[in-house]
């Protein structure tokens, strides 16, 4: 499989990049001001979703329980049987942002894929609580583990997230491996994800041009959240997963922006988890910032449909690897 991508597509990009350039970035902020952003976020979700009815995809809001922990989930289910699940964490700099916000891309996962998309509403580190963020996450990748088969008639689960979503998918994975959970984990969908939570030289980098995240501020919300923490200690595998034992991970596909100031996390953590696994694919996309998958270009509709041909073709695959052993 390969990103095919025309002449006409780069064109449209380069058009959209001169305008984003003029545009205001997304800066993450302080508690008060994230706040802030969550209340207008959730005064625009507000208005119905329509798509959702005619795609044929129902919606559900599920509180589970594991380990005396309570974590929300959002689940959209395909018209019919699932054939895998797809575990969704979503981004926002840890901070901002909820699991309705993935509804777009998730549904058409749901539909184009035969998934159920399960898609966690972590807490939100207003309070500097990284380790709650990945504990929710984490948790929640346990609950499903256990309960897949009764809820949703498959074992077969595709873990993804974009950003600050990347980064706690990727320290669910690992807490998965380290439990022996690995063989439930059909692949990994990881976008411009933060692996380095000490700042990657592209991030300490980024300047105030840059389109769409603004770089200095992304790398102080970094050392704001770890402030507990010397810049050694934000190394340490625990929040950092470039920093890691990558093996015995399942396959994966990285994407990020060429423009993206997280450009060094994503080749640095595909490079290590290639050199523990040699199952990686890494796309990275010309004249593309920060979630230029969420954009309305040609670049990103065929971003988005690469992945979901990459995630039906692991699921696809995985069901005949486990017939074939059984």
């Amino acid at each position: 499989m390969s990103l095919d991508l025309h002449p006409s597509d780069i064109a449209e990009a380069k058009r959209l990049n001169r305008k984003l350039a003029w545009m205001p970035k997304f800066r993450p902020r302080g508690r008060i001001k994230a706040a802030l952003m969550q209340g207008a976020m959730k005064v625009m979700q507000m208005k119905p979703q329509s798509y959702l009815k005619r795609l044929g995809v129902t919606v559900e809001t599920r509180h589970v329980e594991y380990g005396g922990n309570s974590v929300s989930l959002r689940i959209l289910r395909p018209d019919g049987p699932p054939r895998g699940i797809y575990l969704d964490i979503h981004g926002g700099a840890w901070i901002v942002g909820n699991a309705r916000c993935d509804d777009p891309c998730n549904a058409m996962i749901a539909v184009e894929c035969g998934m159920a998309v399960v898609s966690v509403d972590y807490h939100l580190a207003l309070d500097n609580r990284l380790d709650l963020s990945i504990r929710d996450c984490r948790d929640a990748a346990f609950w499903l583990v256990e309960n897949c088969v009764r809820e949703f008639g498959t074992d077969c689960i595709v873990i993804g997230g974009e950003s600050a979503g990347a980064h706690l998918a990727a320290c669910t994975l690992l807490a998965m491996r380290d439990r022996g959970l690995q063989a439930k984990i059909a692949g990994a969908v990881l976008f411009y994800g933060v692996f380095d939570l000490s700042g990657s030289r592209s991030l300490r980098a980024a300047g105030p041009e840059t389109l769409v995240l603004h770089g200095p501020s992304a790398f102080s919300n970094l050392k704001r959240l770890t402030a507990d923490r010397s810049e050694a200690e934000r190394r340490r595998p625990d929040i950092s997963p470039l920093y890691a034992d990558l093996r015995d991970l399942p396959p994966a596909l990285f994407l990020v922006g060429a423009l993206d100031p997280l450009l060094d996390d994503t080749l640095q953590m595909a490079e290590r988890w290639q050199s523990a696994n040699v199952n990686v694919e890494r796309v990275v996309v010309p004249e593309a910032p920060h979630a230029f998958n969420r954009l309305n270009t040609g670049l990103a509709r065929k971003a988005n449909a690469y992945v979901r041909r990459w995630v039906a073709c692991n699921i696809a695959a995985t069901a005949s690897r486990r017939v074939e052993a059984a």
